[in-house]
């Protein structure tokens, strides 16, 4: 069995230039940036990542440039969601092909469909890629994947081997590993909502794709270490922090609006992304930069000092 999935991986900002294509070199220069800062993986194509404004084409170049980029420095867990299975097992295999180290895909979405037709469309996959394969939940967005789910697909599909979880639910995902440690010592659980990236590590979890680590992924790698070194009392301490920083990040703008001003504040201009807005909700982000600039820069002192 392969070892687990493990740390802080940033599902990165997808960048665009002033003419909405895609920002190669730019991608390339933030990448060694969060690799330089401590990030323990990198994760394109996710939600921070806009997939589904870009065309399979751009995501596969998206993938294709991180995984040059990062060159074996650290694992790449690529979003590999198309509009059907057929086509999410065509990227899954091209993904592979390209030397990630898993695929993240996210259970059907537009039509929310019952437990046992996301049970099938996840089996549908395993059983035709060559990539390892981590379930996205994200039941704000997509149809919910549940406890009794993941453990049938991890029960029957090795090539499965872990979950990715955006709910924010701990006690669900205590559930969940409950029922499958017993059985995959090598499934990895992961969460996206940073606002509980703490109380889950402390919980159990192996790590976290966190929007806000692509803007301080030194303090969701402090998070992740202070829990791993059995100093809970700054992992929580540091939460407090964690919650601030993404409260503003999710409420600027349309999401991941909050998100590019995060990176702005560290120096990093990586476009106005695809979707397109009005003059007011370009004035209204304009306006909402300074605050996050100023607690992005605050919450650097603390971790300076």
């Amino acid at each position: 069995m392969s070892s687990r999935i493990t740390g802080i991986l940033t599902p990165n900002i997808t960048p665009v230039d002033a003419r909405g294509r895609l920002d190669e070199e730019t991608l390339r220069q933030y990448v060694d940036w969060l690799i330089e800062k401590g990030v323990d993986g990198i994760y394109p194509n996710g939600s921070t990542g806009e997939f589904v404004r870009f065309s399979p084409e751009e995501r596969q170049r998206v993938a294709q440039v991180v995984v040059d980029q990062t060159n074996g420095r650290v694992p790449v867990l690529a979003g590999a969601a198309e509009a059907n299975a057929d086509e999410t097992i065509r990227a899954c295999n091209a993904y592979g092909q390209m030397g990630v180290r898993a695929v993240a895909i996210v259970s059907p979405f537009y039509y929310r469909v019952s437990s046992e037709s996301v049970y099938a469309f996840f089996a549908e996959i395993a059983r035709h890629v060559d990539v390892d394969v981590t379930l996205y939940n994200i039941p704000l967005f997509a149809s919910p994947i549940d406890v009794e789910t993941v453990t049938r697909l991890a029960s029957e599909y090795p090539r499965i081997v872990g979950i990715k979880d955006s709910s924010g639910d701990v006690p669900n995902m205590m559930r969940m590993m409950a029922k499958i440690r017993p059985m995959r010592d090598d499934f990895s659980f992961l969460t996206g909502w940073d606002s509980a990236l703490a109380p889950m590590l402390i919980a159990g979890i192996d790590g976290g794709t966190n929007a806000s680590s692509g803007v301080l992924p030194e303090l969701t790698s402090a998070i992740f270490r202070s829990v791993q070194s059995g100093d809970v009392s700054e992992a929580i301490s540091l939460q407090y922090e964690l919650i601030e920083v993404f409260d503003q990040l999710m409420s600027l703008g349309e999401f991941p609006d909050g998100v590019r001003a995060g990176t702005k504040a560290r120096g990093w201009d990586l476009g106005t992304g695809r979707a397109p807005n009005t003059a007011g909700q370009r004035e209204a982000v304009a306006a909402g930069e300074a605050k996050i600039a100023g607690t992005v820069q605050r919450v650097l002192d603390r971790l300076a000092g």
